[in-house]
């Protein structure tokens, strides 16, 4: 199946948009072959400021309808407990609102951005997606990360290359309870790293520890700033750390 078999199939589409790459090239490709086509962003604590702008950018340059929804996600025990699989609970608590939305639009099926690389045995979430019966077109009609990228950067679009953003609660080590405060600390972390030049980044939160994790090609550019990064962070964590592993070997 094509992409464009899909949305003959299914001409009235709505997307749970996340802002990223995969989410972005589906919404790119249904405003092209849909008949109709919304976005729905569902905006939680686990979200920085900067995907909810990706998000509207994107549907205001390609004219596709997209409504925010705020929902409060630290409702919810079992996400904030941070279990293994929180990302379960989590990823079916933004579905089943964005469901609750959509008895507005008969006749529209709900699909997300999961591609073909993606492995349910690191992704919890897609247990929620089969259980709700989510369609995910990309994974679908075999579209991988690259061939995504590629499609995206031959359309012109500038996200192509943007790095992968898990949510911020990624970052909180599994078993330590979730809070909007480690949760801003989190942004607020990567955020004053981003403004210094560094992409794909993480700071992870063990207890009050941090731990940085950059591109190999970055290294230069973090002992350039280590005493500015730890002068920034130290006002929120008790000990800064680096992780030496990089994050293109892992």
């Amino acid at each position: 199946m094509t992409l464009e078999e899909f949305f003959n199939k299914y001409p009235n589409v709505i997307l749970a948009y996340s802002g990223g790459v995969d989410s972005t090239y589906l919404l790119y490709v249904a405003k092209r072959y849909a008949q109709n086509v919304r976005a729905i962003f569902v905006r939680t604590a686990f979200q920085p400021e900067f995907e909810v702008q990706d998000a509207r950018d994107f549907c205001a340059s390609h004219d596709v309808a997209l409504e925010i929804i705020e929902y409060d996600i630290l409702q919810h025990e079992e996400i904030v407990s941070n279990p293994v699989h929180r990302c379960y609970y989590c990823k079916r608590a933004i579905l089943q609102a964005i469901r609750r939305v959509m008895t507005s639009y008969a006749g529209y099926i709900l699909m997300d951005g999961t591609n073909a690389d993606d492995d349910e045995g690191d992704r919890p979430g897609m247990k929620a997606l089969r259980e709700l019966g989510i369609l995910s077109p990309l994974r679908m009609c075999d579209y991988t990360k690259q061939r995504i990228r590629d499609a995206l950067r031959e359309a012109g679009v500038s996200l192509w290359n943007k790095p992968a953003y898990a949510c911020l609660a990624t970052r909180i080590a599994h078993g330590e309870t979730i809070t909007h405060e480690k949760l801003e600390t989190t942004e607020y972390a990567e955020g004053c790293l981003m403004k210094l030049g560094f992409r794909d980044i993480r700071v992870r939160r063990i207890h009050n520890t941090a731990k940085i994790q950059i591109r190999a090609e970055d290294f230069p550019r973090f002992i350039e700033n280590r005493c500015m990064i730890y002068k920034i962070l130290h006002t929120h964590y008790e000990q800064i750390t680096l992780d030496l592993r990089a994050r293109d070997d892992e």
